[in-house]
């Protein structure tokens, strides 16, 4: 399997129009070899780490003699090398992280819709695009996590519910430009409309400890360490530091409660997202695209990929990874994903107004 990182091509490309022999000079600039040719080929672009996807990639190899190419890179990097190839692109499979990032591929044209009854049968119909155009292979809720120590957990209820003055000063969030937050106030205008989740992103921007800054993973600490009391992160985040050989991030897990959002009978459930994959508009291998979007979706690969990603599968009846299922039961939210592509420049906007960074 090849296997290249994309950053150092994408800065190199400059031209309107990048075509293949541009590929190949570089490949051969880094000395890297090219794959053998096989009867049957996949070349993927996957914005998750080679760590994280590679072994069920080379499984599929295993099972089905069809060779698979890997280049990895950041969501956004990968998305503008799609575009700047555009026909002669040679990606099969773009591999990508949260519904609204999948929209703007879709919005792009770099994408092409496709539907098989297997497919259809695994993904619930709110786990993908209305057009068929991808569909999700594993889920991370960003719900509200809480300092054990300075927080009783009878006092959290919803995400409407941290625009509270109880909570004035003492909540952290990263930035609006993180597609996850952005994710999450467009589910919010779907199920509450635009005046109120106006009011809302106000209300939680007077409840700041400090400006919005870093990572999920710097907003857990903040919380550990006093920052903070609440702050709204992705799930697989703190997963990750459960399990983590770190010392210090063994200690926040320790420190930092997990809280389902908007459990109440009558409320929605807790957001969650997704990551996914899509075939290329570019694509000259869709049949065995599908063939490795069907693999990933196996009780195999679902319960590898969720486990190693910290995140919950997509297949109904496949169990959560053990340190997730700690967390305990939820309900989730199940409006259509579509929604929060659709929805992202209203959110946006909204956050803009309210002065969320």
């Amino acid at each position: 399997m090849l296997t290249i990182n994309t950053e150092k091509l994408l800065n190199s490309i400059t031209r309107p129009r990048f075509k293949m022999a541009s590929i190949l000079s570089f490949l051969l600039a880094s000395s890297v070899s090219l794959p053998v040719m096989a009867d049957e080929e996949v070349n993927v672009y996957s914005a998750r780490k080679e760590a994280l996807i590679k072994p069920m990639l080379d499984r599929f190899e295993e099972e089905t003699g069809v060779a698979v190419n890997l280049i990895t890179g950041s969501a956004d990097a990968l998305l503008r090398r799609l575009q700047v190839e555009g026909e002669y692109s040679p990606a099969d499979i773009f591999i990508t992280v949260d519904a609204g990032r999948l929209h703007r591929a879709k919005q792009a044209g770099v994408l092409q819709p496709f539907q098989t009854a297997k497919i259809d049968e695994l993904v619930p119909e709110h786990l993908r695009d209305s057009d068929d155009y991808w569909y999700s292979l594993s889920q991370r809720s960003r719900t509200i996590f809480y300092a054990k120590d300075r927080v009783n957990k009878s006092e959290l209820s919803s995400y409407e519910a941290l625009a509270d003055s109880q909570w004035k000063g003492r909540i952290c969030v990263r930035s609006s430009g993180n597609i996850y937050n952005q994710s999450l106030v467009a589910s919010m205008i779907e199920v509450n409309g635009e005046d109120a989740t106006q009011t809302w992103v106000k209300g939680l921007m007077a409840n700041l400890a400090r400006p919005p800054f870093g990572g999920d993973t710097d907003l857990l600490k903040a919380v550990a360490t006093g920052v903070c009391d609440i702050t709204i992160a992705n799930t697989y985040y703190f997963g990750r530091m459960m399990r983590s050989d770190n010392a210090l991030d063994q200690l926040v897990a320790e420190k930092v409660g997990v809280f389902w959002a908007n459990q109440a009978e009558s409320d929605r459930g807790v957001h969650m997202n997704v990551s996914g994959a899509a075939i290329t508009a570019a694509s000259v291998n869709k049949d065995s695209a599908i063939k490795l979007i069907e693999f990933l979706l196996s009780n195999e690969a679902q319960t590898w990929y969720a486990d190693v990603n910290n995140e919950y599968p997509v297949v109904d009846g496949i169990a959560a990874p053990v340190n997730l299922a700690s967390f305990g039961d939820f309900r989730t939210d199940k409006i259509s994903l579509t929604k929060l592509g659709d929805n992202n420049l209203k959110a946006v906007k909204i956050m803009d107004a309210a002065g969320w960074k």
